[in-house]
């Protein structure tokens, strides 16, 4: 919950000739959404493409507050965060509601970032693995081999969330690795080894080069260093080094 219209726009458009001839990478902002039809202007003609932070499960309806994946098309988004763990902590959102959001705006036609992660209770409780393979197996339930094509998994510790510790690259690919497997196990080895997963935990331009260099990180999913164009385009350059 950052940046009013003016300051998105200001945003998108000192990022876009940072990144002009960049490649290799799939670059999205995700405004707020008060904020989605001017920056959707503004960035028009650009590598950059837009994301909502949430959307519902329903196209319209008596459901006051919420938003919809048809509404977040409509204002030229193509992708969606779902399942950030924020909605998870603050918002009560669980693997089986989030399960229905993720298929409902896959079916309408979004592109979405399903976030998964630990807090730090439950990594030094030694329920990691636990969590995770309840998050990702009950949150990505009924997906068809043409879904994962557009969906990516989003690792994002939640111990590593604004605080400015970083999971270790060893640490991040070893979750990654995990998570890869948990998807192997019931979807197979095909959508294994094609589904992006990203880190998201305090990513900034001097650590993505190295995250991004594990095997099984293949994005990043970017909190605070975003709000500042020069360094989420270093981000964006060091991570396609």
């Amino acid at each position: 919950m950052n940046l009013r219209i003016g300051d998105a726009v200001k945003l998108v458009n000192e990022l876009k000739p940072l990144l002009v001839g960049v490649k290799g990478a799939e670059i999205v902002v995700c405004p707020t959404f008060t904020a989605l039809h001017a920056v959707g202007q503004a960035i028009k003609g650009s590598n950059i493409a837009m994301g909502g932070q949430n959307c519902y499960v329903k196209e319209s309806g008596a459901y006051t507050g919420e938003i919809s994946p048809q509404m977040l098309l409509d204002a030229g988004c193509a992708w969606t965060i779902i399942g950030h763990s924020e909605r998870r902590q603050y918002f009560n959102e669980t693997d089986q509601f989030l399960n229905q959001k993720l298929r409902f705006a896959l079916a309408s036609g979004l592109k979405v970032m399903f976030c998964v992660g630990e807090t730090l209770d439950e990594r030094e409780s030694g329920k990691m693995d636990e969590v995770l393979t309840r998050q990702v197996l009950d949150g990505l339930a009924g997906l068809s081999e043409s879904d994962f094509a557009r969906a990516a998994i989003a690792y994002e510790p939640v111990w590593a969330i604004g605080t400015g510790v970083t999971a270790t690259p060893q640490q991040a690919q070893d979750a990654h690795a995990f998570i890869r497997g948990l998807v192997r196990k019931q979807f197979g080895e095909t959508i294994a080894a094609r589904v992006r997963i990203q880190y998201g935990g305090s990513v900034k331009a001097d650590n993505a080069a190295e995250l991004m260099a594990k095997p099984d990180v293949d994005g990043a999913l970017v909190g605070g260093a975003s709000l500042k164009a020069p360094s989420f385009a270093d981000i964006v350059k060091n991570s396609v080094l």
